[in-house]
């Protein structure tokens, strides 16, 4: 048997499985985010994240009854900050992935310094929130009392493998998001660059996410009930072992995660670096992934879905009656800036050509024609890149109902497979340990459906996207000049 666990933003997952990839047990423990200052988007790791890996394992270890278990991996959101004293204490909480924007000023900085292109270059994604540098020079620049504690840098699933085991290490693919520290073709950390940034910070070793890098000791079997001596391995950021829940692992595939935010990953044999993308490394030594994801998707289904009352489902059941373009309505989903391929923090949401006669049917489908719009944005630019997509499987709670990966599928004109299991980044943990202990998982999580495109709606949406790329360029600066009133009255989140 295998665990994996995941740390999410909203709530952390674990599964037991056996050598076969069938799930014994699923766990699930919610919590939430602490968002102290606009912009700022924080963990605090012993209440959340070890709080949630110690219940999630004492209820999987159960549901083993008394069954050995073989191999374990975790992963976590990422990649975040939290800088932590030479025995792995907290020294704060942890400073979240690009959701947190706090460190504008720094991305400048870093910039002005090192070069934007030599940046991209170097490490094969430009400087965003997504990166962990400018969080870095933050806490330098704002707590330096803080950083002048700090011994080690670690993140969700970095912090999870060091109170197990002690190893004070990193998956490559995470370190890859560390920018400007990790030379992405050299495959190890610019050690130049890293002393400028973090000066003084002892980086963690390096490993593969299917590597194991050691075993629970008796003190974190105590607390945890995991066996001691259980091999661990190195673990990953949730949505690269998300994408190996379904599979996603050859040059051509890639990953839609439908979620609160919408996610992407493509798989390839060499880097492509692209200024609207992220760039790193795979999740195993042979590959490379661009990476692209959007602010906010299923977090605005929520909202507008809390705005007008009732349940998804019968919004979903009135959305689809609704033709395609929501009956001449056009949404920009930028509700909480956006992300790539736009890297605007400042963007805002958009609900164009709003009429009497539009109900919260049109409403709904809009907001999901405008998060399609988004991913058909993403995959143009990887393909800009170089990187076009062959192979599209659409994973995540978002793909319940069918109506939103049917208007994927009918905005960009690709089908998308869908796995048999959706349970996410916790199932790709136990692929993961599974693979470091030799078991072969090519036939875990099969593919039991395809939603194809329907060629009439994608010709209708084709005049839609254009002017949804439009509008927002016609609207930026009035959106930026909104975005600035709304930090002033502290409701920006």
């Amino acid at each position: 048997m295998f665990l994996g666990v995941d740390i999410g933003t909203a709530s952390s997952k674990g599964v037991l499985t056996t050598e076969d990839g069938a799930i014994v047990a699923k766990a699930e423990r919610a919590h939430g985010v602490s968002r102290p200052h606009p912009g700022w988007v924080e963990h605090d790791a012993e209440t959340v994240w070890w709080a949630d890996f110690v219940a999630l394992t004492h209820d999987l270890v159960r549901a083993a009854d008394g069954t050995a278990i073989d191999g374990l991996a975790v992963s976590g959101i990422g990649p975040c900050l939290l800088p932590a004293d030479a025995e792995g204490r907290p020294l704060r909480p942890a400073i979240l992935y690009g959701v947190d924007t706090r460190a504008g000023a720094e991305i400048a900085h870093l910039n002005d310094e090192f070069g934007e292109q030599a940046v991209l270059e170097l490490a094969g994604s430009p400087l965003t929130s997504q990166a962990v540098g400018p969080k870095a020079r933050w806490l330098a620049r704002h707590e330096p009392e803080v950083a002048a504690r700090t011994a080690m840098l670690l993140m969700a699933s970095s912090f999870l493998v060091h109170r197990l085991t002690g190893r004070y290490v990193l998956d490559h693919q995470s370190a890859s998001q560390c920018v400007p520290l990790y030379d992405l073709r050299g495959r190890a950390w610019a050690t130049d660059w890293a002393e400028r940034v973090v000066p003084g910070w002892a980086l963690p070793d390096l490993a593969w996410p299917t590597e194991i890098v050691g075993h629970v000791t008796p003190d974190a079997a105590a607390v945890t009930g995991l066996p001691a001596g259980l091999p661990v391995t190195t673990g990953t950021i949730d949505a690269w072992a998300e994408a190996a829940s379904v599979g996603v692992r050859a040059p051509g595939d890639a990953m839609i995660m439908y979620g609160t935010t919408l996610f992407l990953v493509q798989v390839l044999t060499d880097p492509r670096p692209h200024p609207g993308l992220w760039g790193t490394c795979g999740t195993w030594p042979d590959t490379y992934t661009l990476a692209a994801g959007m602010a906010t998707s299923g977090a605005i289904t929520d909202w507008l879905r809390e705005l007008v009352g009732g349940e998804f489902a019968d919004l979903v059941a009135a959305a689809a009656e609704v033709p395609a373009g929501s009956r001449g309505l056009l949404a920009l989903p930028y509700f909480a800036g956006e992300r790539t391929p736009l890297f605007d923090p400042d963007a805002r949401g958009i609900l164009a050509g709003l009429t009497l006669g539009h109900g919260r049917a049109e409403l709904y489908r809009a907001v999901l024609e405008g998060i399609a719009y988004g991913v058909r944005h993403n995959l143009a630019a990887m393909t800009e890149a170089g990187g076009r997509a062959e192979r599209l499987v659409a994973v995540g709670g978002g793909t319940k109902g069918g109506l939103w990966t049917q208007i994927v599928s009918d905005v960009t004109g690709l089908p998308q497979q869908l796995p048999a299991e959706t349970v996410g980044a916790c199932l790709g943990d136990a692929v993961l340990a599974a693979e470091a202990a030799g078991v072969d998982t090519s036939t875990w999580n099969p593919v039991i459906g395809t939603v194809q495109p329907y060629p009439e709606r994608t010709a209708k949406y084709e005049p839609y996207y254009q002017h949804y790329r439009d509008l927002y360029q016609r609207t930026a600066d009035i959106a930026h000049f909104l975005a600035a009133e709304q930090h002033r009255a502290g409701t920006a989140s």
